[in-house]
């Protein structure tokens, strides 16, 4: 899809830090959490929740009352004329989201869509299906989360296993896996200097962790929680996850919680819920792929060239790369089939450190690369990110003014 008429205000998205699952934030229904994030946000933008047209939710694990889904999220914080839909498409959950508002935008002319990606990983639904064809009756049983990680119905294989697969057939060894965590690790140190600049300027930070009846302060976030302190003489002593592999624990994302926000509107809309009017962000397109079955690390390049030829532009046009990469086989190979120098892509970080809420990961993503285009002055940017079923989605960016 390419568009025209969809546009992002300058500080018109937030997101809160991604805590490691089973931390700070793991007793909290993700869709609650979430209205509280926004209207905390909107309220320190001047946002008034009445603009907004449609509520778009990502979201990929099932929370208490998620059936209710956007109109229940809308009504939460305010918007209660709003409804919209949920959007569940594991990992390229906020590609689609975004594309989607962006496409609703193009077709209408004139709607304000508020997108929110919120996901919990942490103590995930334990879900039982009846079956009463099964021996005496007994039902199936799965676990949301955990199952899904290590089983694909259709490849019939773990998440990490697509990763050695493509580790073994483009022979990327264990030592370059080491070394390109490593640099996602330095560039990720950048976005805490100077008391976490960077950060300050998107995400939603000192938060308060409360309770699940929002009385008791339970924790306070000045940052991202779980993230491993990184050299290369630690990633070395690990062992690889799979018996003859060559992916270890530190060489992969680890799951998380949060959740972000993103507003898509018209041109003339985005300029006045802006920040800053001068700065003007484009979406231009979004793009997916899908490799064969196995190899989902692969995907991501299908996934970009779409993208970027819906945009008509090359990769030579693009100043700003984010990708979500849950194991650095990704980003590697990514790097040698666009020709990317590993340094010149994921300033400031990306998930293989800070962690994947799966839903919000592409929504912080793409959030992070317009701030780094703002930094540097504008262009475009390209964001890329593999998901379940062998998949991979990207956008397009372009930030002027």
């Amino acid at each position: 899809m390419f568009f025209e008429q969809a546009y992002i205000p300058y500080g018109g998205y937030w997101s809160t830090p991604f805590c490691r699952w089973q931390g700070s934030l793991a007793h909290l229904n993700a869709v609650a959490f979430a209205a509280e994030i926004t209207r905390q946000a909107l309220e320190s933008r001047g946002i008034s929740p009445q603009v907004f047209d449609s509520l778009y939710l990502g979201i990929t694990v099932p929370q208490k009352h998620s059936f209710y889904g956007g109109p229940w999220l809308a009504g939460l914080i305010g918007a209660e004329a709003v409804t919209g839909p949920i959007i569940s498409q594991a990992c390229a959950t906020s590609a689609r989201v975004v594309g989607n508002a962006a496409a609703e935008v193009e077709v209408s002319g004139d709607r304000t869509i508020l997108t929110i990606t919120a996901d919990r990983c942490s103590n995930g639904p334990h879900i039982y299906y009846p079956n009463p064809l099964g021996p005496g009756g007994m039902g199936d049983k799965e676990d949301w989360v955990w199952d899904n990680f290590g089983f694909d119905p259709f490849a019939r294989n773990a998440m990490i296993e697509t990763a050695e697969n493509v580790a073994r057939e483009a022979g990327i060894t264990r030592e370059e896996q080491d070394e390109m965590t490593l640099l996602r690790y330095q560039q990720y140190s950048d976005a805490l200097k100077d008391d976490a600049n960077f950060l300050h300027r998107f995400m939603v930070i000192p938060l308060e962790v409360k309770d699940e009846r929002g009385r008791k302060v339970l924790a306070t976030l000045d940052g991202d929680e779980g993230v491993f302190p990184t050299t290369a003489e630690g990633l070395a002593r690990l062992k690889p996850v799979v018996q003859g592999g060559t992916v270890t624990y530190g060489t992969q994302t680890h799951p998380a919680d949060g959740n972000c926000g993103i507003i898509i509107a018209t041109q003339e809309k985005a300029r006045e819920l802006s920040r800053n009017p001068q700065i003007e962000i484009q979406v231009m397109s979004y793009g997916e792929g899908r490799a064969r079955k196995g190899y989902m690390a692969q995907a991501i390049v299908p996934a970009a060239q779409q993208a970027l030829s819906r945009a008509g532009i090359s990769l030579a046009d693009v100043r700003v790369i984010k990708t979500h990469n849950p194991f650095a086989v990704n980003d590697i190979y990514f790097c040698r089939e666009m020709g990317v120098k590993p340094a010149a892509m994921n300033n400031y970080g990306s998930s293989l450190i800070f962690g994947h809420p799966q839903g919000p990961t592409g929504h912080r993503l793409i959030i992070e690369m317009i701030e780094e285009l703002v930094m540097v002055g504008g262009g475009y940017g390209l964001f890329v990110g593999c998901a379940a079923g062998d998949t991979g989605a990207g956008v397009v960016i372009k930030v002027s003014g």
